[in-house]
């Protein structure tokens, strides 16, 4: 179902590409010094991309496989930014992936973010990532299951389903309302037409100039055709109301998908994500895929798309400190060792919005310092954000979801039951908001799919409350020594408390094999992911007054790819936000090359 996302991508891209780009803080920073008087300390590559996130990845193996040398730098140790894999051993010591692999210890590997993917193992598929791995020419090897469990108000004991069609309709059936299944064919019917031009454009194939004609318009003449015409369809926020739903479980099912996939409910999504949904719904034989050898390996194999070219490389503990501005144009990086990297052609910035704008000097440039301006304002108030002051004072800024939590155990085996499935959520409740604190949690049990991701007898799990975690409630531990205090540490057990319960659904027994645990909080996310107030994303709803921003910028050089760009959140999205970000800096010619790859 994370595929889903493809429609977003695709849907903002064509609805944006004619208009111009708008230009919309903090940090201050000196201005580079002359370009003599740090030469001999130089280094130069055509494109410096900072981070190593999906988004980052993507367009740097896309631009390396073009023949340009590229450098990703990243601040971590792991690369894959959101989607990082961590190593933790049996002594409950963190274990560098790299030192992993030349000893061999037998490590639990954990991730810290994503756990849900589809539309990968096949040949053909929609998903922008599956058509990133087609033109670099690498991929990991793909494990597919088909099961899924939850826990709902309606049902606080759980069902156990494979995904697809029939099953979908069982779930209406046991716990919709009489209207259930009526109100669903009705949506279905309405929204199904929708989602052919969607499905059959890869957003990845997406320009932000003329030549979207040559690469989407003249390879996809019909698709492309019916996606202009149906436009402002897809691009209208989603109305149940309008397609009369009236049920209480779909609506409140509905919710639960788009929050889970955005971080937004239904009514703050494209109407095209939600016809996509449709279609997902009734594919045959769906299933869900993921990596063998842990979610780590989706950035490992987008890594060395970059590191088997001559002349490109992927460093980490690269933190990078000022992007250099030169004559009214972005010239390279300074890296906080005090090392410059110069970029001949550009620098991309892989990292979120608040610190792009934080690793240029303000006045180096004044149309980036406008955008500055409109998209770092006050936050503007968006369904339960956590913008605080921002929302009170009627702000107008651009609007961030909120954080997550997240429970890593590694577990002996003999404590959990032989029946887990590989994937569950639980809902606690539908009469607060989807995003309310501990609501919704996620729990990734991957070693069942994937045993070598845990020491022999052993099982990884990962519980996770994504985008409905409050900054406001740990900003006063936001130091160096907050680590340690008991206050804090007495906070997170209390906050922690949502996922062990969701954990206990399925493994009332689960803590008497516990043998490491570690919680994470928002200043986890900010700390090790550099997310400013360690959030999820930009929480941009469909028809606000606010678009995602553009992966051009107003400063000449430089360009952005992540979830503060194009679509937002999710692997789908940040990975075609990559494709156009490598798409901007190409031409036409050279991206049809690559797009020939592409199999939809």
């Amino acid at each position: 179902m994370l595929c889903l996302a493809t429609a977003t991508a695709t849907a903002y891209a064509l609805g944006s590409a004619a208009r111009p780009a708008q230009h919309a803080p903090h940090a201050q920073f000196r201005a580079a010094p002359p370009r003599a008087a740090v030469a001999a300390a130089e280094e130069e590559v055509d494109v410096v991309v900072i981070g190593s996130g999906l988004g980052g990845l993507s367009c740097a193996g896309l631009l390396a496989s073009r023949g340009l040398s590229v450098a990703v730098l990243e601040a971590h140790y792991e690369i894959g930014g959101c989607a990082h894999e961590f190593a933790i051993n049996l002594d409950g010591k963190p274990v560098p992936t790299s030192a992993v692999e030349k000893s061999g210890e037998p490590v639990f590997k954990f991730e810290a973010g994503p756990s849900l993917y589809s539309g990968l193992s096949q040949a053909a598929s929609p998903n922008p990532l599956k058509h990133i791995y087609q033109m670099i020419g690498e991929e990991p090897e793909w494990i597919t299951y088909d099961t899924w469990g939850a826990h709902l108000p309606e049902c606080p004991e759980g069902y156990e389903l494979s995904i697809g069609a029939e099953n979908f309709m069982e779930i209406l059936r046991r716990y919709g309302g009489p209207t259930a299944i009526d109100d669903w064919n009705r949506l279905a019917d309405e929204l199904m037409p929708l989602t052919k031009g969607v499905t059959a454009l890869p957003s990845t194939a997406v320009r932000g100039d003329a030549g979207v004609l040559l690469t989407l318009a003249a390879k996809y003449p019909k698709a492309f055709i019916d996606v202009i015409a149906n436009a402002q369809k897809i691009t209208a926020p989603f109305n149940l109301t309008k397609y009369g739903v009236q049920d209480a479980f779909l609506t409140n099912y509905l919710d639960l998908i788009a929050f889970l996939l955005q971080g937004l409910p239904s009514n703050g999504t494209l109407t095209a994500v939600m016809a996509f949904m449709v279609d997902e719904f009734y594919k045959p034989d769906a299933v869900m895929d993921f990596p063998k050898g842990g979610s780590g390996q989706i950035a490992a194999a987008l890594a060395r798309g970059v590191t088997k070219h001559a002349g490109c490389s992927v460093r980490t503990s690269t933190p990078v400190d000022q992007i250099l501005v030169e004559e009214g144009r972005a010239t390279g990086v300074r890296t906080k060792g005090g090392r410059t990297l110069r970029a001949r052609k550009a620098v991309v910035s892989n990292a979120d919005l608040h610190n792009t704008f934080g690793l240029v000097p303000r006045g180096a440039h004044s149309g980036f310092d406008d955008e500055r301006d409109a998209l770092l304002a006050p936050a503007a108030p968006v369904y339960y954000d956590d913008a605080g002051a921002g929302v009170a004072a009627g702000g107008v800024g651009a609007p961030l979801c909120k954080s997550f939590m997240h429970l890593h155990l590694g577990v002996k085996a003999d404590a959990l039951p032989a029946d887990l499935p590989p994937q569950w959520t639980v809902v606690q409740s539908w009469d607060v908001p989807i995003d309310a604190p501990g609501n919704v949690v996620v729990v990734s049990v991957p070693s069942l799919l994937d045993p070598d991701l845990a020491p022999e007898g052993h099982h990884v799990i990962h519980a996770y409350c994504a985008g409905s975690e409050p900054f406001s409630v740990w900003e006063k531990f936001d130091s160096k020594e907050y680590r340690n205090d008991p206050e804090y540490l007495k906070l997170k057990e209390e906050r922690a408390a949502p996922m062990w319960d969701a954990i206990k659904r399925r493994a009332p027994d689960v803590e008497a094999g516990v043998v490491v645990r570690q919680v994470g909080t928002p200043l986890t996310h900010a700390r090790f992911l550099r997310r400013h107030r360690g959030n999820y994303g930009l929480a941009l709803a469909a028809g606000g007054p606010l678009e995602f921003p553009k992966v051009t910028t107003p400063l000449p050089g430089l360009y952005r790819c992540g979830d503060s760009t194009t679509a937002g959140i999710g692997v789908p999205a940040v990975a075609s936000s990559g494709a156009q970000c490598a798409n901007a800096l190409l031409s036409v010619w050279e991206q049809l090359e690559m797009n020939e790859k592409i199999r939809m």
